[in-house]
């Protein structure tokens, strides 16, 4: 392995340690457990307390597939696909702030921007 291909696993790895911090939070300490979450009266599904019209949004602009509402929150309930699109909204396009309550407890702008002066 390459020192730039380590330094690339290691930015991944602190990516998936931040995805699991933020799971955790928004969840309510449930991480990636298969149980199903759902927050807000229904608003809110998966460990990210995703709406589903926020996952329909993001997965059109990152890989131009159009989700029904069902097939939405199904990917909000799998841990992987969710956490593929919250590192695609926070990593990508700066959109830490849509976890406004666990973004402030977990000072996640701020890693972000560690791990962007990493790079």
């Amino acid at each position: 392995m390459t020192i730039q291909e380590a330094k690339a696993y290691a930015v991944e790895q602190r990516k998936n340690e931040i995805m699991r911090d933020l799971a955790t939070c928004e969840s309510g300490g449930h991480g990636e457990s298969d149980r199903p979450i759902v927050g807000g009266r229904g608003a809110y599904v998966g460990r990210f307390q995703f709406s589903p019209r926020t996952v329909v949004a993001y997965v059109q602009q990152k890989e131009g597939r159009q989700l029904s509402l069902s097939e939405a929150k199904e990917l909000a309930h799998n841990y992987d696909q969710a956490a593929e699109l919250a590192k695609y909204m926070i990593f990508d396009l700066d959109r830490a702030g849509d976890w406004p309550l666990c973004a402030r407890k977990l000072g996640l702008r701020q890693q972000v921007e560690e791990i962007r002066s990493a790079l």
